[in-house]
């Protein structure tokens, strides 16, 4: 496969040779479960997760590792806003992330590990970097100790973000109750306060900082080095800038190969903040919109441009859906109709036109994924493949040509293949649903009550699917049913 990335650590597009042969170390940032993850965090969830399905796809084993930061400040202030554990917090949040993480079609993580779980890898983890110079120790008021990284014992700080120390030093301030060498160190470990959940350590009683956490899960289900690491840009600095230098302060080798981060995600052109009401969790934004129309809307363009989350993007999403899913539905019932509904006795028409062209595409497909992962690119080919299929079965029903099996199966299987990596029609959620067979039977019994002229039991059998979010069209070759967004 020759893939090719663009690298925020050299900021060049690179090709993807992972270190080893056909396996992918793949850690992604994942949420702070104080709350409903927001649609800004939806977006790099999905289209990594997308990533993820590609190189799966492309025969790599892929170890796909996003975390839960479960302990933090905003953790503790909202536990004990609310009068519960920190960890009861998490469990509730946790399980309200999948909710929605299942919804947006993303896959569940290798692994998916929490900070709260680890402290035995992040203790371990801080010792090293003091051990090697590249920490201190500071005395705390309750008795403890806060460790702080020493940003200027590390010389290639700033080499993620791109930045001098004096440029960093610059926008850096120090934090109530912080006690540090230089307003860039950032704690390895606090020292325990009142109110807060603790944890043993050769520092005394406390907790571990926010990007510690990272490092020490990272390294534990991934090695040392690993190939990808990925999330939104706006952790490029601080969080991630961070991460490499304490971990390879403490191993003294690479930390990640390859650095992937996606843009902003605006909300009516402005950055999402709760100050503006503009705040949107993915909850709300699945109760207004069709979950796979959200993910289609963040596949529609490249993973590091900007985007600007509003209605009439979504709604023309809304409406790409529908198409995608019309020719599925459309595609199964033509090649399920009775083969004299489909062509009475009309001779079997060549095809190889059709995959003359289906080959073309499906080419440009691979071109647009291997060129940086442009699911924008891919994503046009897919509704290119949608025109192609519905062309072909349009002038079949019009013109009273029977298209043979190899047709059906073709389509299927390109479809098939595709809404895999891309997530956006829902072949898969509608294949494991149940239903499916109980509601062809309940389609063949209203066929047959129509049939009989029994409209009352038809109606009641149509109006019953409709309350379950099934619509039935009644067409010239039979009935068709689909699920509504």
């Amino acid at each position: 496969m020759n893939l090719v990335l663009y690298n925020d650590l050299t900021r060049n597009k690179e090709r993807f040779i992972p270190i080893r042969e056909r396996h992918v170390s793949f850690y992604s940032c994942g949420p702070t479960v104080y709350d409903y993850f927001h649609v800004g965090n939806a977006r790099p969830f999905i289209v990594f997760d997308v990533l993820r399905r590609y190189l799966e796809h492309t025969g790599y084993e892929v170890t796909f590792v996003q975390n839960f930061t479960d302990i933090d400040d905003k953790m503790i202030n909202r536990a004990n806003t609310e009068g519960i554990t920190v960890g009861e917090l998490a469990g509730k949040f946790i399980a309200e992330y999948y909710k929605d993480a299942d919804a947006l079609g993303i896959r569940r993580p290798t692994v998916a590990p929490l900070a709260t779980e680890h402290m035995p890898e992040i203790i371990d983890i801080i010792t090293k970097i003091i051990e090697k110079g590249h920490a201190y120790e500071v005395d705390t008021p309750r008795g403890g100790k806060d460790v702080y990284f020493d940003v200027k014992s590390y010389a290639p700080y700033g080499k993620l973000c791109k930045q001098s120390l004096d440029e960093l030093e610059a926008g850096a301030r120090s934090e109530v109750g912080e006690v540090k060498r230089d307003p860039l160190d950032f704690a390895l470990w606090k020292g325990e306060k009142p109110r807060e959940p603790s944890w043993e350590s050769p520092w005394g009683k406390g907790r571990p900082g926010w990007h510690i956490e990272c490092s020490a899960m990272a390294s534990k289900y991934l090695g040392e080095t690993i190939d990808i690491h990925s999330g939104g840009v706006d952790l490029t600095f601080p969080h991630h800038e961070n991460e490499v230098a304490q971990s390879e302060a403490a191993t003294g080798k690479p930390f990640v190969r390859f650095w992937l981060h996606n843009g902003f995600l605006l909300i009516d052109k402005e950055k999402m903040s709760k100050s503006l009401g503009n705040f949107m969790t993915a909850r709300a934004a699945r109760e207004n919109y069709p979950p796979l129309a959200i993910r289609l809307f963040m596949l529609s363009a490249h993973y590091r441009s900007q985007m600007n989350f509003a209605p009439e993007g979504l709604e023309q999403a809304i409406g790409g859906v529908t198409r995608l899913r019309n020719c599925w539905s459309d595609l199964q019932h033509a090649q399920n109709a009775p083969a004299g509904q489909k062509a009475g006795d009309a001779e079997y028409t060549d095809i190889s036109p059709f995959f003359e062209e289906l080959e073309t595409l499906d080419k440009r497909f691979y071109e647009g994924m291997n060129d940086d992962f442009n699911t924008a690119a891919a994503v046009g080919v897919l509704f290119d493949i949608v025109k192609l299929v519905n062309t072909w079965l349009k002038n079949a029903r019009e013109k009273n040509i029977l298209l043979p099996g190899s047709f059906y199966d073709a389509a299927e299987k390109e479809l098939r293949k595709l809404d895999d990596i891309l997530g956006v029609i829902g072949i898969e959620a509608d294949s494991a649903d149940k239903e499916s067979e109980e509601i062809g039977c309940l389609v063949e019994e209203r066929n047959a009550a129509r049939k009989a002229k029994n409209f009352a039991l038809s109606d009641e059998i149509r109006d019953s699917l409709l309350a379950r979010g099934i619509v039935l069209e009644d067409t010239p070759q039979g009935t068709k049913w689909k699920r509504k967004l």
